[in-house]
């Protein structure tokens, strides 16, 4: 049964006049117990009231996960040296942001002099020995010397030529470049530089401390390219596939969801934990910097899409564990009705609800999807 309002739009309409606009609050006093209601077509548009119809929405199944933020293995980097030595100059902070090939710290060892002096020796024995061996063996093919010299000048040569070869190497692993290197360059210390640009992350190393070749003396991130890297279960694994939507938060922001795409899915269980991998990539590149490899994200896959009949969360009033949805029954002339009508929810999303009982209405039907909050009272 419809319950009349006459004299409360009338004070509706006098306020209005008063204020400008009506409050459904103040002008409407819903009884819980009927199912009627109505109110003026003017209390229906100053409240920006809106009528929608039931309509297919896109629904996915979600896999929940949890993971972190990272980035791949090439644009991570542990600096140590080749050749240990005393740091002797180094003035980096954490956080302090690095390009390639800038120098990082500087280490010292009169070991580094002996690497030198021995290549500038070998390379002025093996100018001779080059020499040497060319000369006998066109003698050799003159026959006027034995392939005995012959051989011995040919195996002095390439010995030295490896020896030599081999020193420039080492020279290059410490920086120092063999084709600058003289007699007056020679020196006692050698440059560490950064191998890609990024943040520093970690500083191990201090200055006057004795650096060995297996010790990491600083780290290095590159944040250009920010990737998720998350956790499924074991029997979630069938249902999630590359090119999948990803929603995920930060911990420490629960408001905020942020989406990524699924890149790749692992093909390994963990034996213990019996979980596999799976490698995201940011829908929005430029919102990269707001992220810092290693927070912890908690996350959802959606997979296997399809639709079904939904109306607006906005149009659905819970009242204890029911649901309802305010039905439009007549809406000509200046007064509109509406019946309360009980629902039943299925799948949901941020702007939509599954309506299981479709079989109790009409595709005709048109509900209150905008205002019906003010409306459904307890």
């Amino acid at each position: 049964m419809h319950i009349k309002f006459a004299a409360i739009v009338f004070l509706g309409l006098l306020f209005s006049c008063n204020s400008g606009q009506d409050s459904i609050d103040e002008n409407l006093e819903v009884e819980s117990s009927k199912t009627g209601i109505e109110l003026s077509r003017q209390q229906f548009e100053s409240s920006n009231m809106e009528l929608g119809k039931l309509k297919k929405e896109s629904f996915s199944k979600t896999v929940s996960s949890y993971g972190v933020i990272d980035v791949p293995p090439e644009n991570k980097a542990s600096v140590s040296a080749y050749y240990g030595g005393y740091v002797k100059k180094l003035s980096l902070l954490e956080g302090q942001k690095v390009q390639k090939g800038q120098l990082l710290f500087t280490l010292e060892n009169p070991e580094y002099v002996e690497y030198q002096q021995e290549f500038l020796e070998t390379k002025g024995q093996l100018t001779y020995l080059k020499s040497d061996y060319e000369r006998q063996k066109n003698l050799a093919a003159d026959n006027v010397t034995s392939e005995k010299v012959f051989l011995k000048a040919e195996s002095e040569y390439k010995v030295a030529l490896v020896r030599y070869e081999s020193l420039k190497k080492q020279l290059q692993l410490m920086n120092i470049d063999p084709n600058k290197l003289n007699e007056n360059t020679i020196r006692s210390e050698i440059n560490l530089t950064a191998p890609i640009s990024g943040y520093i992350t970690q500083i191990h190393a201090t200055r006057g401390m004795y650096l060995n070749p297996d010790n990491i003396a600083l780290t290095i991130i590159n944040t250009d390219h920010i990737h998720l890297e998350l956790s499924i279960f074991e029997k979630d694994l069938p249902h999630v596939k590359q090119g999948q939507e990803i929603r995920f938060k930060l911990q420490n922001e629960s408001n905020q969801e942020y989406k990524a795409e699924v890149h790749l899915v692992g093909n390994y269980i963990d034996p213990e934990k019996r979980n596999a991998t799976v490698h995201g990539h940011l829908e929005n590149e430029s919102e990269a910097s707001q992220f810092t490899p290693g927070m912890y994200i908690e996350a959802e896959i959606l997979s296997e899409v399809d639709s079904a009949t939904s109306l607006p969360q906005s149009a659905i009033i819970a009242v204890g564990n029911e649901y309802f949805v305010l039905q439009s029954t007549d809406k000509e002339g200046d007064l509109l009705s509406f019946q309360k009508r009980k629902v039943t929810i299925g799948r949901s999303t941020e702007k939509y609800a599954e309506i299981l009982n479709t079989s109790e209405f009409s595709v005709n039907d048109e509900f209150l999807i905008e205002g019906a909050f003010n409306l459904i009272g307890e």
